[in-house]
């Protein structure tokens, strides 16, 4: 966590995947045992494609800002994947099923919900993996909503943080970005704004009260569900 505790806080921007949502990496365990996968086949192919050494960039890179269609990327990855039988693996849908187990924290959306109570901007930043947001939900919860592949930007790169925040017309001083990716938490600190690597909703919530007046942070047990 990265916070000037004289600041004070206007607007706080969310990711989505693993942020709102359950564990991405638990989706993504769930497909490749439920699918046959080859673990290792796909975190080689993820830690490649995750690279930013690669000038033109890669195909996540290009999935992220639009300029790949799901289908492209999902033949793309399938070209790299390897089933625990050895054999090929078939591009259809690969996307939809990566997510399939994702599903919204209500927790943080409550989290969410506080923040506007308490009269701070609430915005979404999220780098798209063709995901299928739900956009009734996020469009009402959330304003401005900036979706990579939508906008031709993508985190960790300054750009997207300087149109989020030209949205939300706050400095960037006055923002928190909340994030679980490392990566994209130095970009936001980059692009001068304060930061929160979300590990857990109640060490965010925790974080966030420092600088938001009348957001409590309750006991956890207190909020845990059967």
């Amino acid at each position: 966590m990265t916070y000037d505790e004289r600041a004070t806080v206007a607007a706080v921007v969310f990711d989505y995947g693993g942020v709102l949502t359950s564990p991405v990496r638990d989706s993504i365990a769930a497909w490749l045992k439920r699918d046959g996968i080859d673990p290792a086949s796909f975190s080689r192919t993820l830690k490649a494609w995750m690279s930013r050494s690669v000038p033109e960039g890669t195909p996540i890179h290009r999935l992220e800002t639009g300029e790949l269609t799901t289908a492209e990327f999902d033949s793309l990855l399938a070209a790299e994947l390897v089933g625990t039988n050895g054999g090929p693996v078939a591009p259809d849908g690969l996307l939809q099923a990566l997510f399939a187990e994702m599903r919204p924290d209500p927790l943080m959306l409550d989290l969410v919900e506080k923040l506007k109570s308490a009269g701070v901007r609430v915005a979404l930043l999220s780098n798209s993996w063709g995901n299928t947001y739900p956009r009734e939900r996020i469009d009402a919860l959330f304003d401005p909503v900036v979706i990579s592949g939508e906008v031709g930007m993508r985190k960790p790169n300054r750009e997207i943080f300087a149109h989020t925040l030209k949205l939300l017309d706050v400095e960037p001083g006055a923002a928190v970005f909340v994030d679980d990716a490392a990566p994209n938490i130095e970009g936001a600190r980059r692009a001068g704004l304060q930061t929160v690597l979300h590990v857990d909703v109640h060490t965010t919530r925790s974080q966030l009260a420092r600088h938001v007046p009348g957001l409590s942070t309750p006991n956890p047990k207190l909020e845990e569900t059967p």
